[in-house]
């Protein structure tokens, strides 16, 4: 007799993992059982590695089989990824990083007290000169971000009579935000790069899942009511939401 493993409601079942051949390379895979989906969804992670989410009612076997069924998928984006230019993770003088939505360059000037950064309004200094200037940049934004987002985010649940209880900035690698049925609303920092206009709609967005935990029409119907052009917005972190990783 072949065994069916099945998930129901329930805690959440620990991620089962696997590998799949695609092109003669072996393909990473992480089953994880979602008891909100309503359909296998495979996703393809920029380590190479993919993750397989099965629905509440599904089964491990029929996951290995979706994922079968899409090796040619895997096969055409991962020849994508290997086809994208390494990315520097520094940044020095002279480079434009985005802040509140433009490409600003960063300034460096080295004197007596160490090393002066400057970029758009904001002005840092550091103890001692150093090339990658990244480090330190990053934990001003991440405490920029801490002090901004959080009132930003009260203010928008007021208007609306929402009931968050609780904001966290997170450093947050593939993901802008999430919400809890609980009301915690987590954001990514690098908000504090983006429009305001691209800001509010990510805050709008987790706001939007304090009414409906998924997303449905009807969950899309509401982020339209409050965030009109949130097409625009969504356009812009396709078009740009990459450089900020």
């Amino acid at each position: 007799m072949t065994r069916v493993t099945r998930f129901e409601a329930g805690p959440a079942p620990a991620p089962m993992r696997g590998c799949l051949l695609v092109a003669g390379r072996e393909v990473p895979l992480e089953f994880v059982p979602h008891s909100r989906a309503r359909r296998y969804v495979l996703r393809l992670r920029p380590d190479g590695s993919a993750r397989v989410t099965i629905p509440r009612r599904g089964s491990l076997q029929g996951a290995r089989r979706f994922a079968e069924q899409h090796r040619a998928w895997l096969e055409r984006q991962l020849a994508r990824l290997e086809a994208r230019p390494v990315a520097d993770p520094r940044w020095r003088a002279g480079q434009a990083i985005f802040y509140r939505g433009k490409p600003v360059v960063l300034q460096a000037e080295a004197g007596p007290a160490g090393l002066t950064v400057r970029w758009a309004d904001q002005c840092l200094q550091l103890p001692e000169v150093v090339e990658d200037l990244r480090p330190a940049v990053e934990r001003h934004l991440r405490a920029l971000a801490a002090c901004e987002l959080p009132p930003r985010v009260w203010a928008l649940a007021a208007a609306a009579g929402l009931p968050v209880r609780r904001v966290q900035v997170r450093d947050q690698r593939s993901r802008w935000g999430s919400c809890s049925r609980r009301g915690t609303v987590s954001l990514n920092w690098r908000l504090v790069q983006m429009p305001a206009a691209v800001r509010d709609y990510v805050i709008w967005h987790e706001l939007m899942h304090l009414r409906e935990m998924n997303h449905s029409r009807r969950f899309w119907r509401c982020v339209v009511e409050v965030c009109p052009d949130f097409e625009a917005a969504r356009h812009w972190l396709r078009q740009h939401g990459r450089a900020l990783r």
